[in-house]
Parts: C-alpha cells; sequence; structure tokens
C-alpha cells in the first residue's frame, strides 16, 4: 500500500512537471509566433510606405493663364512625336496643380471633383530630364504642393521597354503616373466606389491634358500596359492601382 502511494505521487508530480513544461514550450511558441507575425506586418507596412528620403517645394502654380478654355478643348490632340528637350520645374507644378491641386486653402477644395471628398487619387512623376530636379521618380503631395522622392536615378526607360514599349518615347522628358486606392471610396460607397473612382481619373487626367494645351506642351493617354510591371518600377504601395500613363514634353 506504501508503494502505491509513493507510486502515485511519483507520477503526479511527473504529470505536472510535463504539463508545465508543455505549456512553457506552448507560451515560448506563441510568444515567437506573435513575434514573427509582428515582424511580417512591420516588414509589410515598411514596404507599402514611401520612403520620404526628400522633399521638394514646387513653385507655385499660376491661375492666370492668357489662353481660354475654348482654345485648348479645340487644340488638344495626342501628341506621339517629342523633341528631346527639356522641362522646367514650374511646368511640372503646373501640371500637378491642374492635376490634383488645391484651390481653396481653407475649404481644401481642389481642381477635379472627387465623390465624398474622398480624393483616391495619388499621382507620380518620372522625371529625366527636368531644368531644377534631380531625376527620379516622384510621388505628389497635394497637400503641400510638394514631391516626395520615390526611386532616385532616371527609370523613363523602364517605362517605354518594361511596361509600354514606343520608340517615339524616348524623348520624353517626363511621365505622369494616375493612381488610386479604390478602398478610400469604396469604404463609403460599397463596390459602386470603384466607379467613382475611374469617374475622377477621367476629370484630373482631362484637366493636365488642357492645361499641356495652355502651355504648348504635348501629351497622351496611355492605358495600355502591364499593371504588376508599372507598379514595381514606380514602388506603388499595395494599395495602389495603376489607371494612367501620360508622357509630356515637347513637340
Amino acid at each position: 500500500m506504501k508503494k502505491v502511494k509513493i507510486l502515485i505521487t511519483v507520477l503526479t508530480v511527473f504529470s505536472l512537471s510535463f504539463f508545465s513544461c508543455k505549456k512553457a514550450q506552448e507560451i515560448k511558441n506563441t510568444d515567437t509566433l506573435k513575434t514573427s507575425i509582428t515582424s511580417f506586418e512591420s516588414d509589410e507596412k515598411v514596404n507599402n510606405t514611401v520612403p520620404e528620403t526628400r522633399k521638394i517645394k514646387l513653385p507655385e502654380p499660376r491661375t492666370d493663364g492668357t489662353v481660354s478654355l475654348e482654345k485648348t478643348l479645340s487644340e488638344r490632340r495626342s501628341i506621339r512625336e517629342y523633341r528631346k528637350e527639356s522641362l522646367e520645374l514650374s511646368e511640372i507644378s503646373q501640371l500637378l496643380w491642374s492635376a490634383q491641386g488645391i484651390t481653396n486653402k481653407s475649404s481644401g477644395k481642389r481642381t477635379a471633383p472627387s465623390a465624398g471628398a474622398l480624393f483616391p487619387l495619388e499621382i507620380y512623376i518620372v522625371a529625366g530630364n527636368v531644368n531644377d530636379l534631380e531625376d527620379g521618380i516622384y510621388k505628389y503631395r497635394t497637400e503641400t504642393h510638394e514631391l516626395i522622392l520615390v526611386k532616385s536615378g532616371d527609370n523613363r526607360e523602364d517605362i517605354y521597354t518594361k511596361v509600354y514599349s514606343r520608340e517615339w518615347l524616348k524623348n520624353v522628358p517626363a511621365f505622369l503616373i494616375f493612381a488610386g486606392v479604390y478602398e478610400r471610396t469604396t469604404g463609403k460607397y460599397g463596390e459602386r466606389g470603384k466607379r467613382y473612382v475611374h469617374i475622377e481619373v477621367g476629370h484630373s487626367a482631362q484637366n493636365v491634358l488642357l492645361q499641356a494645351v495652355a502651355m504648348n506642351l504635348g501629351t497622351v493617354v496611355m492605358g495600355a500596359f502591364d499593371d504588376t510591371t508599372l507598379k514595381k518600377v514606380i514602388g506603388m504601395t499595395e494599395d495602389e492601382q495603376p489607371f494612367y500613363i501620360i508622357p509630356v514634353g515637347r513637340y
């Protein structure tokens, strides 16, 4: 009887030790998993954030042009032959402002309407021959009328070889890339919000086309490209979807 009691005691101690070790290992594994998930989420967050390595304050846009709206409408054409000449930073500033610029600082109203004032659009510029602007890919920040450097260097060749292979694009000094985040609009309007985003990018791009005419610059709207390749070349965030490529130059 005494031996049985001793055996039961030993088994009880062994069981408690086993389950304690197992529980400790489970906690350790859980902590490791949490750490891995946190690390993964952190990496994803970093990958989906445009690094603000450099900010370029753009020149103030003009609002007193001398070319009439009727003239820009009548002269707008799709241009596919460009001279190998540079653009001015002030011209880039004017084009970006026409696309999504602030027209009333107190209200935040912009040059193009946006459903619910949700502003799903993001605009990038691929610059390779712009005076007073280092070659690189930049993101336009509407609120402060600034460019945020995304990637250094002349990346134009990636556009006309990997994304949209056309020989006539070689002379283009800069490309405007229009993208959008559907979730900003669908969060309020549901699936129909995607339609509103498409409508908005049309408003914004047309502003650029007409502004370019007023500045005697050539443009053309390009929509046939590989989305995945373009997103990789530009360095877009995961939730951004590309819509338009608009080359801009002298002709």
